[in-house]
């Protein structure tokens, strides 16, 4: 028996499944397609979900690959700056840059060399799941191969990371709850054919007509995404000349398209995560708009977080009761960050008058608040809720920010022995306490944490950070609890 199956070799399935084999747990990971899917879908990074591929350990060959975001404009019709909100570099708390953008094959890519060489993980293509049965021990996967025939084998938890169309959601009797209305979109790749320099964000195109966005990607790639009207289609856009009327107000001219394709984004959240052995995560359990471009992310925090729990149960060293907890704390935050999508994607591409004048208002607003500017431009996200993994009790110590309990602990590169390193390296995969040389909360800690004094690490950021707490860290680097 397999202790896990992941359904899905898209980038949250591989990602899960390096995870787990870097915690000892075998895994198969069943694919339907042959081949990865070619083209380019996801874009976009951020410095916390940059610290899941560091745990997986394939950050530094997805960073050379990528291209740090400066930030986003709010342009008009003619293109014309109305807002900026820059994003600094090297400015994030995380060790990673704040935003980046990237071409998901080429992420892709770096994914499936790591599962290559990763020992303890299986990937097999040309599968696709047929049934999933499930008895007290284990869940028995079946699947039909390309090749023919029908085969199975017995799983001790499966994990749907299988996408928007979610078999394994269908499976289990769970279904997709819509928290706003679906967006039609042609999307269009390309590339120019000679060298077109452009300002390194997202250009966001408010304009009540034609919203739009762009954004340069890696090497001489770009990308552009126009909302569709009522009664239009993307194939008829593209057909009928449509598509190169709206690409001339950015020059391009002279570019080679490489897919253009409707989209339909949607806002979405399924209503049960786990039924017994078998558990949802990235598009098989939620669907955001791409209005802050975590689509992606939020599959990456979801494996992330789950990986750490299975391992943990599959070693007995926790009862299966820890998996209830993935629901809990994964799903109110991607409803928070799903109705920010929604939010600000009415606020920048809203149509009528209605749109412009609260377009006006808010813009108004940012300009006279800088902190405003600065929170639009923030990679942060909000904390996990309380729970029996996230202890936020009254009498908290606060930081000048706020209490960091829920949230991700900074990565600051600190000297250990001489060598600098990054914080997520020096704790390990486990529990860790992060000290000053206070009292250690581990009343719910499984196994005994690394205990780590912030006065070795040579590290003034942290210390400061700290401001004298003792915090409990998770595996996956959320704060649980502070002393």
């Amino acid at each position: 028996m397999v202790p896990v199956v992941v359904v899905g070799a898209g980038p949250v399935g591989l990602t899960a499944a390096l995870l787990l084999a870097r915690r000892g747990v075998a895994v198969v990971v069943l694919e339907r397609h042959r081949e990865p899917y070619p083209l380019p879908r996801a874009t976009h990074l951020d410095d916390e979900v940059f610290r899941v591929l560091q745990d997986a350990g394939v950050a530094d060959e997805v960073a050379v690959r990528c291209v740090p975001i400066r930030g986003l404009r709010l342009v008009d019709a003619r293109l014309r700056t109305l807002a900026e909100f820059p994003r600094d570099p090297d400015g994030g708390m995380h060790g990673w840059p704040p935003g980046a953008l990237f071409r998901q094959p080429e992420l892709e890519a770096v994914l499936r060399a790591a599962v290559a060489r990763t020992p303890g993980i299986e990937l097999r293509t040309g599968c696709e799941l047929t049934a999933l049965r499930q008895d007290g021990d284990a869940v028995t996967v079946t699947a039909r191969h390309r090749g023919g025939g029908t085969r199975s084998l017995r799983a001790g938890f499966v994990l749907g990371c299988d996408g928007a169309n979610s078999t394994v959601r269908e499976l289990i009797g769970a279904r997709l709850r819509d928290l706003g209305p679906a967006d039609r979109w042609l999307v269009v790749d390309g590339h120019w054919r000679a060298p077109h320099p452009v300002w390194p964000g997202v250009h966001q195109v408010s304009d009540q007509r034609r919203a739009g966005t762009f954004m340069p990607l890696t090497g001489d790639r770009h990308r552009w995404e126009f909302r569709l009207r009522r009664g239009e289609t993307a194939d008829a856009l593209v057909v009928g000349g449509g598509l190169a009327a709206l690409l001339a107000p950015f020059g391009a001219d002279d570019v080679a398209v490489e897919r253009a394709a409707e989209y339909e984004f949607r806002a979405a959240v399924a209503d049960r995560w786990r039924a017994g052995r078998v558990l949802l995560a990235g598009d098989a359990a939620h669907l955001t708009p791409p209005f802050i471009g975590q689509g992606l992310g939020l599959g990456l925090r979801d494996v992330h977080q789950l990986a750490w729990k299975l391992a943990a149960v599959l070693a007995e060293e926790a009862g299966d009761e820890l998996l209830d907890t993935h629901q809990a704390e994964r799903e109110p935050h991607a409803r928070a960050l799903i109705r920010v999508a929604l939010l600000l994607g009415r606020l920048m591409t809203g149509g009528g008058r209605g749109g412009a004048v609260l377009r006006r208002a808010v813009l108004a607003g940012v300009r006279r608040w800088p902190a405003a500017a600065a929170l639009a431009g923030s990679s942060r996200t909000p904390p996990l809720r309380p729970g029996p993994l996230v202890r936020r009790r009254r009498g908290t110590p606060r930081s000048p920010v706020g209490s960091p309990v829920g949230l991700l602990v900074p990565q600051p590169t600190v000297t250990v022995a001489g060598e600098r390193r990054r914080l997520d390296d020096v704790l390990g995969r486990g529990w860790a306490v992060l000290t000053t040389g206070g009292p250690v909360p581990l009343s719910f800690c499984a196994r005994r944490p690394r205990i780590v004094r912030v006065g070795e690490l040579a590290s003034p950021e942290l210390a400061a950070w700290l401001g004298g707490r003792t915090v409990l860290v998770r595996p996956d680097r959320i704060v649980a609890a502070v002393a």
